[in-house]
């Protein structure tokens, strides 16, 4: 038990940092978030900290709350420093979140919540690997390998293990490992161009 806490709280530290680190560069103009993105994943990362609070999720929990108020706060810096274009695409990954809480309310269970969440924030998160790979440099491949580590640690904190508590976690794992990858990877590969050629 106090094994989980410990490792609940240093997923969490972990988060500050990683958090603190991409709010200095949103400021700083070094990269230029998405502001409805990040709102809805501010929803999604919410309303699977409650899944898996109602499903004992304990300590293994702390850095999905704490992620989800993140992304609302960097929704609002973004707002002003960022992109806030909203698309069709925005608005159906909203929709979908939205319906998330829905089918949780009409059955009482957050499981079918859980899976329909993921697939809309895999389905979101490739429009962030497209946007990312074009414009490696506006985004943190710091944040993402950060938040790959928070939630790798968090998993061993949970308290009770169900799909409704590990699948999220395991694919923000997957997909913020695999995304600040691909961020590093195309940096080095424009500047070896850039080099090339100057």
């Amino acid at each position: 038990m106090i094994t989980k806490l410990f490792l609940g709280v240093i997923s969490s530290l972990i988060a500050a940092v990683a958090y603190f680190i991409y709010f200095r560069q949103i400021i700083s103009g070094k990269v230029k978030p998405h502001a409805i993105s990040w709102f809805i994943w501010g929803i999604l990362t919410t309303i699977i900290f409650a899944a898996q609070t109602v499903k004992h999720g304990g300590a293994g929990a702390f850095v999905t709350g704490l992620t989800g108020m993140a992304c609302f706060i960097i929704s609002v810096v973004a707002y002003h420093k960022g992109k806030n274009v909203i698309d069709k695409m925005d608005k159906i990954f909203l929709l979908s979140a939205l319906a998330s809480l829905v089918l949780w309310w009409m059955t009482s269970e957050p499981l079918l919540s859980v899976i329909l969440i993921t697939i809309t924030d895999a389905c979101a998160f490739i429009m962030v690997f497209k946007k990312s790979y074009l414009n490696p440099f506006e985004e943190g491949a710091t944040l993402f390998g950060l938040s790959a580590i928070k939630f790798f640690i968090s998993i061993f904190a949970l308290e009770s293990y169900s799909i409704e508590t590990w699948l999220y976690p395991v694919y923000l794992i997957i997909g913020n490992g695999a995304l600040a990858i691909m961020i590093l990877v195309r940096r080095y590969s424009l500047k070896k161009i850039g080099n090339k050629y100057s």
